[in-house]
């Protein structure tokens, strides 16, 4: 039986996990086995980081809710269940961003949710 040696294709498949680990420390950039081992794994930590994110997000938005609605005298939780309650369905995103951009129509919102809740 003949010897098989290492051939184009082999080569080509490991040349590309070490493309794929450019900017690497170390041996992680050179060594075929160290970088496919660190490919895998920041590629899991970047499907993690992209779960993340998400929540990143929407925590960074109640804390800015929460902020520009004490000093209206509400809390964050009374303030969503009156916008709940008045039946208005505006997401965490955009009264984040009305509250930092446009506090004039953020106050109004805070208004009606604090009417809502006097009921």
């Amino acid at each position: 039986m003949a010897r098989v040696k290492f051939g184009k294709v082999t080569r080509a498949r490991r040349k590309r996990w070490i493309k794929r680990a450019k900017g690497y420390y170390g041996t992680k950039k050179s060594s075929y086995k160290k970088a496919h081992e660190q490919v895998v794994r920041s590629m899991a930590y970047a499907f993690v980081g992209r779960k993340n994110r998400k929540r990143d997000f929407r925590s960074l938005w109640i804390v800015r809710i929460n902020a520009a609605v004490r000093p209206h005298g509400l809390s964050y939780s009374k303030f969503m269940n009156g916008l709940k309650l008045a039946g208005i369905e505006v997401n965490r995103k955009m009264l984040s961003e009305l509250a930092i951009n446009e506090p004039k129509q953020f106050e109004t919102i805070v208004a009606t949710a604090k009417k809502t809740l006097a009921k």
